[in-house]
């Protein structure tokens, strides 16, 4: 199978590693300057026991001629819209567009410029870095990549694709249900996102205070009621695991929003956060909390933008 890997960030670069060294065609997409890192230090895979260095085919944009069998594309939200553009050469007729992307906006956008045939729904569940020096840094070992058609067919190039990341180790469920699939991750990242952001302070910090272990729960209940309405319910075995991971004394977990929040860096606000609102308002739910929180990082862009 000829796989393009649109970015290779902690996420893409992990997964099209992985397949990579199992024998797969695959070719990383990247700009320029990630281009001249790897081909000068490699892509390198560090943590949790593992250490192992790939020099995988690179493009840039401007290079892509012809299709490719499957497009795994995974960019932050900020940078969707170029990607859009980039990959366009790489769409053909039979191409599938796998987006690892959290929320839901850029799957109308990928339907509007592909089309709906062409886009399938994807989660992912990886914990991973990139540290200073460019390198992807395991922390945990979940390796998830649920994936399907976005009507719940369970299609013949599903299958093949299935086929293709077991043979490279990633855990590849296909739900019956992939938006559903996606709207619970949705709530589980804003969860997380939020209790992190508002309180600036790690999991840990934020239970381990008087008043914290109430939080959690509280913004769980904005964001599941969000996903009910929108016939997509959280069941009680995804709410607790949600709460294992965003409700714990003395945890030290936070999420890339958070990392980027405290970093000075632009986050994916409006499309995790903002996005999810708008909904919430459409449908008659109210999130003082998740409002909040939103707000908060609106804030913190409007800073950035200004020092730059």
């Amino acid at each position: 199978m000829k796989i393009l890997v649109v970015g290779a960030g902690a996420t893409g670069g992990y997964f099209g590693a992985l397949l990579a060294r199992a024998g797969q065609d695959v070719t990383f997409l990247v700009r320029p300057a990630r281009a001249a890192a790897i081909r000068a230090r490699g892509l390198r895979i560090a943590g949790r026991g593992e250490q192992w260095l790939l020099t995988p085919g690179l493009v840039t944009a401007d290079e892509l001629t012809g299709p490719y069998d499957l497009v795994l594309l995974s960019v932050k939200s900020t940078g969707l819209d170029r990607a859009i553009e980039d990959i366009a050469p790489a769409v053909g007729p039979d191409t599938a567009v796998l987006p690892l992307l959290n929320g839901l906006a850029h799957i109308d956008a990928l339907n509007t410029r592909f089309g709906e045939k062409a886009v399938l729904g994807g989660v992912a569940k990886v914990v991973t870095t990139l540290d200073d020096n460019g390198d992807i840094q395991r922390l945990a070992p979940l390796a998830h990549l649920a994936f399907g058609e976005q009507d719940g067919a369970v299609s013949p190039r599903v299958e093949r694709i299935r086929a293709v990341l077991d043979g490279a180790g990633i855990d590849a469920p296909v739900p019956d249900r992939i938006i559903t699939a996606m709207w619970h991750k949705w709530v589980f990242i804003t969860t997380f996102g939020a209790v992190t952001s508002l309180m600036r302070g790690t999991v840990g910090e934020v239970y381990d205070a008087p008043g914290g272990p109430s939080l959690a729960p509280a913004v769980l209940d904005e964001a599941a009621a969000i996903a009910a309405a929108a016939g997509h319910p959280v069941p009680e075995s995804e709410r607790a695991a949600t709460l294992a991971v965003v409700s714990v004394p003395g945890s030290p977990m936070v999420p890339s929003l958070y990392r980027d929040l405290a970093g000075g860096r632009a986050t994916e606000v409006e499309h995790l956060f903002g996005d999810l609102i708008d909904r919430a308002r459409a449908l008659g739910v109210a999130t003082p909390l998740l409002d909040l929180a939103t707000l908060h990082l609106r804030v913190h862009e409007r800073r950035i933008a200004a020092e730059a």
